[in-house]
């Protein structure tokens, strides 16, 4: 995985709006954090990135500035209904809600979701729809 701590202005706003660095990994811009809460997998702390990310990107930008726009968080089972109809409200595409790990607690979930537009308003969009989320 090449990653570069360079990002041209358009991911550096993407970034900026979503509240994280930019980065860009691939070639892909990157904005990628963790959600801050406590969560235990077989009776064990974790706070690994694989555990509570947040990660979202725009690639493959067409002459009309709209480009691939796909994003994934943790989610707990309370925030996912919230955070679908908010996502949903705006025509981007939910695309998986399932588990990665066995014996957490709390019960969290990873929401995947993706959209062709441009990456501005996909950034907008999401940081509305993390909004319904606790912080």
């Amino acid at each position: 995985m090449s990653m570069s701590m360079s990002a041209d202005p358009l991911c550096q706003q993407f970034c900026s709006i979503l509240g994280t660095p930019p980065q860009v990994i691939n070639g892909v811009c990157t904005a990628m954090t963790v959600r801050k809460f406590d969560v235990t997998i077989m009776g064990r702390p974790s706070r690994s990135a694989v555990t509570v990310p947040m990660m979202f990107t725009f690639e493959s930008m067409d002459k009309d500035g709209n480009a691939l726009c796909l994003g994934e968080t943790v989610i707990l089972p309370e925030e996912i209904n919230p955070f679908i109809s908010v996502l949903r409200s705006y025509d981007i595409l939910v695309t998986a809600l399932h588990n990665h790990w066995l014996f957490n607690n709390p019960g969290i979930m990873y929401i995947h979701f993706q959209s062709i537009e441009n990456p501005i308003q996909f950034a907008y969009k999401v940081r509305n729809a993390l909004s319904v989320l606790r912080q």
